[in-house]
Order: structure tokens, then C-alpha cells, then sequence
């Protein structure tokens, strides 16, 4: 479930850059880089590149997102 004010979209991990940051094609083919979401870094699921993954952005900076949901 997404903030109030935020939305989520669908990506494809294509980079995995140092801090936990990482280089996200979403479903409409535009690159954002993403950070991962704290649940995500204190339960210690990974991320590979290729992973399917929900993004949650903010209407304001299109260009950066929280990796939020990584999928099967």
C-alpha cells in the first residue's frame, strides 16, 4: 500500500549500485534509481538485477523511487 500522495509502479531491475541503490526500468520504459524500503533492508531480502519489483514514487521527482515489493 502506497503513501498518501504516492502511487506504485512495476520495474524491472536493471543495476545494482553501491547503498542499497539500485537502477529501475519501470513498465513504461523509463530508468529511475530506487532505494530499498526499510522493512526490506531490516528483514534482509536481497536484490538481484532481473528481479520484478513495485516501486512507490511521488508525484513530484519522477526520476526516484523506493523499492517497496520485490515479486516472484
Amino acid at each position: 500500500m502506497a503513501h498518501q500522495g504516492s502511487y506504485e509502479v512495476e520495474g524491472v531491475v536493471k543495476e545494482s549500485l553501491p547503498n542499497t541503490l539500485f537502477r529501475v526500468e519501470t513498465s513504461d520504459g523509463q530508468i529511475i534509481l530506487c532505494h530499498l524500503s526499510g522493512k526490506m533492508r531490516m528483514h534482509f531480502i536481497k536484490i538481484l538485477p532481473g528481479d520484478k519489483v513495485k516501486v512507490e514514487m511521488t508525484p513530484y521527482d519522477k526520476s526516484k523511487g523506493r523499492i517497496t515489493y520485490r515479486g516472484k
